[in-house]
């Protein structure tokens, strides 16, 4: 057994690893937000509900943003499924995470918590570990394997 890069990847990670964790992270993600998106887009209950959700939290023009919102949700899905355009995705998706944050969620968490209840309500969230994501996304690219590396490889010829 190798102990010195056992000792590495243990502390550092491993970079064969890597590409394989943001496929799985960026797939994963695309696979929510395209059925998220596609839901309510597509099924009415679904669409009437956003809209109601929208309309609660006072967001101006709920029936445009209603649409807005889950088609950015439907095709930014998509858009990472594939790895195409997979930062503007992830920035996009991670525009709707931080407004859905500021705009719903934040009303509906307990009130009168301590700090750190408060802090532990807040990051038990999926909006903020998607939120954390995207950012990861963002500053890492999409990875190997995707419609963009394969674009920016052959850009780079």
């Amino acid at each position: 057994m190798d102990w010195e890069h056992l000792t590495r990847m243990v502390l550092l990670g491993s970079e064969s690893v890597e590409p394989l964790a943001k496929l799985l992270v960026r797939v994963l993600l695309g696979i929510f937000f395209a059925i998220s998106g596609g839901y309510k887009l597509f099924v009415p209950s679904r669409a009437r509900s956003m809209y109601n959700t929208l309309v609660e939290a006072g967001v101006p023009s709920p029936r445009i943003m209603a649409w807005f919102v889950s088609a950015v949700e439907f095709v930014g899905g998509c858009l990472l499924i594939v790895g195409l355009m997979s930062t503007l995705a992830s920035l996009a998706l991670l525009v709707d995470m931080v407004i859905a944050v500021l705009t719903n969620k934040l009303f509906t968490m307990p009130k009168k918590l301590s700090l750190l209840d408060w802090i532990d309500d807040f990051l038990y969230l999926p909006e903020v570990l998607y939120i954390l994501f995207f950012v990861w996304l963002i500053g890492s690219g999409p990875g190997r394997f995707s419609v963009d590396y394969l674009i920016a490889m052959h850009l780079a010829k």
